[in-house]
């Protein structure tokens, strides 16, 4: 218990430190959701199109698993993999592993995601509006995943450019330095991406069904 607690204070002392770039993250991701969902919303056949290539992704594999267990009520399937594909896929795959070389490459993929979310998600139809009434809590939950893997690339891309911001004196140790809390920041969104993975097979499984005509 004392190693959690020391693990989650000292995560907190990091996004602390990065407070302003945090913010930014945050209002940055969220701002593009609202924004493409607005825009969206003038081209309907753009979100109908999307959704029908996500829907083509879903009937093929590796997908397919992950359709089959929401379909199937399958509950703790459907939150292993939405939390496997969204962590080790959609977070260090992703979003992380191009930092690692490329400072700073996964805040593109972050605006990318962030805008795609609101193309598909925007409420346009009536069967979309009733789906966003709880389907927007695993928006904000798996946005904040994402945003606290955005603020670890952050971390890891300003200590990559600037040893200095570290404490380090050269460039290996700022890259180990800045690796560490990266590390630290990921923890914590793995965290939270398994919460909302849980709320997202929880909601569509079976709220969503009962609220659908």
């Amino acid at each position: 218990m004392t190693h959690l607690r020391r693990w989650f204070e000292g995560t907190l002392d990091v996004i602390k430190r990065y407070k302003r770039a945090y913010v930014t993250i945050n209002v940055t991701y969220y701002g593009l959701v609202v924004v493409a969902m607005v825009f969206v919303s003038f081209f309907p056949e753009l979100q109908e199109a999307l959704i029908h290539t996500v829907a083509r992704s879903f009937a093929e594999e590796p997908m397919a698993g992950v359709a089959e267990a929401y379909l199937g009520g399958h509950v703790l399937r459907a939150i292993s993999l939405t939390f496997l594909f969204n962590f080790f896929l959609g977070t260090l795959l992703v979003l992380f592993a191009p930092s690692m070389l490329i400072p700073f490459a996964g805040l593109f993929m972050g605006v990318v995601r962030a805008i795609l979310w609101g193309l598909l998600l925007a409420p346009t139809t009536p069967e979309l509006q009733i789906t966003m009434i709880p389907h927007s809590g695993t928006l904000i939950l798996e946005g904040q995943g994402y945003i606290i893997a955005l603020l670890a690339v952050w971390v890891l891309g300003r200590a990559f450019v600037s040893p200095s911001s570290v404490g380090a004196s050269s460039w290996t140790g700022a890259y180990l330095h800045g690796l560490k809390r990266s590390a630290s920041l990921l923890s914590l969104a793995a965290v939270v991406l398994l919460i909302a993975a849980i709320y997202e097979a929880l909601t569509l499984i079976y709220l969503v069904p009962r609220l659908l005509p």
